[in-house]
C-alpha cells in the first residue's frame, strides 16, 4: 500500500493506493502556513488513518524546488530549506519517506495515462501558483527536473515580471475579485488566455514539448479559455516551430495525488 500526499498552496490531500492503483478516501485540510504545523498535523492524520497497516512508501509532493527530499523554496509557503522526509522519518514504521515537486508528479500521472503516451510532455499546473513539469519517456526529465516555470520573467503590461505573479489562480482572483467559476465573461477568459500564453510563449521555442497539459484548479475551466489560448500561440510562435498539441488535464486537481503514486511504483522494490 502506498500513501499518497500532494501538499498544495493552501490545501492537503491524502489518499491510500492499492498497489495496483486503485485509490481510496481522499482526507483534506488546510495547508497550515508554519512548517512545524505542517508535519504535527500530517504525522497525526497519518497515524490515526493509517498505522498498523503495512505501508510500503510515503510519497509526498511538495509545491516548490525538491532536491534529495528537501524543499528548497516553495514560494506560496514561504517554506525554505524544508527537510521532509527527516522530519516524517518513522511515520507510518519503515515505509521510506518520497518527496518531488507537484507539478512534475502531476505530469508524471498525466503522461502515463495517456494512450499512445507521449515522448515528451510540459505539464502545466495553474493554481494557486504556477508550476511547470517536463516529462521525457514517461519519467520526469533529469535535465529539467528543478524547472520553476512559475518563476520565468516575462512582459505584462508593460513590465517585466515572474508569470506566477500575473497568471496563476491567486493572480486572477486578485484582478477579478471571484474565483474561475464565477467568471462568465468571455472577455474575461480571453484575457486570462492571454496571461497564460505568456509564459508559454517562452517555454515552448525552449523546449518544444510534443503535447502541453494544463492541469490545476484554473486547468479545470480550460474549454473556456483554450480556443483563444491556441489561437495567441498559432500566432505569436515562429513559423518554424509549430504549436504543440494542448489538452486539458484529465484530473486537473487530482494530477498530483496519482501522480506520487506512480512515483513511488517506480521507486520502491516489486
Amino acid at each position: 500500500m502506498i500513501v499518497a500526499v500532494d501538499t498544495g498552496g493552501t490545501k492537503t490531500l491524502i489518499t491510500l493506493f492499492s498497489r495496483d492503483g486503485v485509490a481510496g478516501k481522499m482526507i483534506k485540510f488546510p495547508t497550515p502556513p508554519n512548517q512545524t504545523d505542517y508535519i504535527d498535523l500530517l504525522k497525526s492524520t497519518l497515524q490515526s488513518n493509517y498505522g498498523g497497516q503495512r505501508i510500503d512508501a510515503v510519497s509526498i509532493a511538495m509545491p516548490g524546488i525538491v532536491k534529495d527530499g528537501v524543499a528548497v523554496w516553495c514560494n506560496n509557503l514561504k517554506w525554505k530549506n524544508f527537510d521532509v522526509s527527516t522530519a516524517l522519518k518513522g511515520v507510518l514504521g519503515r515505509a521510506p519517506i518520497l518527496v518531488d515537486n507537484d507539478a512534475s508528479l502531476a505530469g508524471l500521472a498525466e503522461t502515463r495515462s495517456r494512450d499512445p503516451m507521449p515522448k515528451s510532455v510540459l505539464y502545466i499546473t495553474v493554481s494557486t501558483g504556477i508550476g511547470t513539469g517536463f516529462i521525457t519517456d514517461g519519467a520526469i526529465d533529469p535535465g529539467l527536473r528543478y524547472s520553476e516555470g512559475g518563476r520565468m520573467l516575462v512582459e505584462y503590461a508593460g513590465k517585466v515580471r515572474e508569470w506566477e505573479s500575473f497568471a496563476s489562480g491567486k493572480a486572477i482572483h486578485k484582478e477579478y475579485k471571484k474565483y474561475a467559476r464565477d467568471i462568465k465573461s468571455k472577455k474575461d477568459w480571453d484575457n486570462i488566455a492571454d496571461r497564460i500564453s505568456r509564459g508559454m510563449l517562452v517555454a515552448i521555442p525552449l523546449t518544444q514539448p510534443d503535447m502541453i497539459i494544463i492541469g490545476g484548479s484554473i486547468g479545470t475551466y480550460f474549454k473556456e479559455y483554450s480556443s483563444e489560448l491556441k489561437n495567441i500561440l498559432t500566432h505569436h510562435l515562429p513559423p518554424h516551430i509549430p504549436c504543440p498539441k494542448i489538452v486539458s488535464a484529465k484530473h486537473p486537481e487530482h494530477a498530483v495525488i496519482y501522480g506520487c503514486y506512480y512515483y513511488a511504483i517506480d521507486t520502491i522494490p516489486d
